[in-house]
């Protein structure tokens, strides 16, 4: 009678488990299709309302804006709220893209913004919240960032430090990437460190020379995704912000016998008034955690697509150096 009933037995459960992930996959496809259009739908009111009433606001921070170190050039207006624009683009060995909107802030380090009590829930900058060493009650973002660099034998520029970032919102961070381009006190680049987060709660670092392009090339060391390994070759294009609070960052992974993996962020950046605040809560409300929620959720999605999960190794360094970039790297 058992082996007469266990074949039955084996495909209800082959049966079970197939709806189950049709179920899943469905289930995630309609919560990112539920969140991408009422951003889309509420987006769309508050940005025709904020153009109406251009030109009325007043900025509710203390760090707005104040000449460079010494620049002679001009910078991006600090500080801003950057509307962004994410894409990734994965083409092996399945192939998987998504695009979705959020929203990071452009800072001066070392005059980070201070909002009015009533907004501090929608964006607190915490020095602690970057760079792995551990937290000291006089800490700044630019005392971590020097102590970081100097652990590894590097000297940053002393002129002004502009990074690209997500501050805290309702108590909660995470930064997959910040990009901080640290100038000389005549206002020219001197490096850029690209902070990377995984969802393990490490942090890693690339100090990069990236040509006039805004190009550069490091080696990956550092287990983001659980789909990839610590392997290949990361190349960056992280240009300073236009004048004018246009920004785009790209990371390209090449690997041996691999299609290039692709994340993009591209916005731009508008002064940080209290109705900018404020419509960002209401346009990409709780961003920090949306984006680590959409970082699971395409993991999942990933994982019923049986792409082999990669183990993570030990983290035992959390900083890299590139060689400078030759200029011949062209434009991307």
């Amino acid at each position: 009678m058992t082996r007469a009933t266990r074949p039955t037995t084996d495909r209800s459960r082959t049966d079970r488990t197939r709806v189950l992930t049709h179920r899943a996959k469905n289930l995630a496809r309609r919560a990112e299709v539920v969140v991408d259009r009422a951003q889309t739908s509420v987006g769309r009111a508050i940005e025709d309302r904020r153009r109406a009433r251009a030109g009325r606001d007043t900025a509710p921070s203390h760090g707005n804006p104040a000449p460079a170190h010494g620049a002679t050039e001009p910078t991006a207006t600090t500080p801003a709220v950057v509307r962004t624009r994410i894409t990734h683009t994965r083409r092996s060995p399945v192939h998987h893209a998504f695009t979705y909107r959020s929203a990071s802030w452009l800072i001066d380090i070392d005059r980070p913004p201070e909002l009015p009590a009533p907004l501090r829930a929608f964006a607190r900058f915490t020095p602690a919240d970057h760079f792995p060493q551990p937290a000291g009650p006089d800490d700044t973002l630019r005392s971590r960032l020097e102590t970081h660099a100097a652990s590894a034998g590097v000297a940053l520029p002393a002129g002004q430090v502009i990074a690209l970032l997500s501050p805290r919102v309702a108590g909660y961070v995470f930064n997959p990437l910040s990009v901080f381009w640290c100038h000389h006190p005549d206002s020219s680049l001197g490096c850029v460190v690209a902070e990377v987060h995984n969802t393990y709660g490490e942090r890693h670092t690339y100090v990069v020379d990236p040509d006039e392009h805004g190009n550069a090339r490091v080696d990956k060391e550092f287990y983001v995704s659980p789909f990839h390994d610590v392997s290949g070759t990361y190349r960056l294009h992280v240009p300073p912000p236009d004048p004018d609070g246009r920004v785009a960052v790209s990371v390209t992974l090449d690997r041996v016998g691999q299609g290039a993996f692709v994340a993009a962020l591209t916005g731009a950046a508008v002064p940080a008034t209290t109705r900018t605040v404020l419509a960002t809560q209401i346009t990409t409300p709780l961003a920090p955690l949306v984006v680590a929620a959409r970082i699971r959720l395409h993991g999942i999605r990933l994982w019923l697509k049986r792409l082999p999960v990669v183990t993570r190794p030990a983290h035992t360094s959390t900083i890299t150096v590139a060689d400078a970039t030759p200029s011949e790297e062209g434009e991307r």
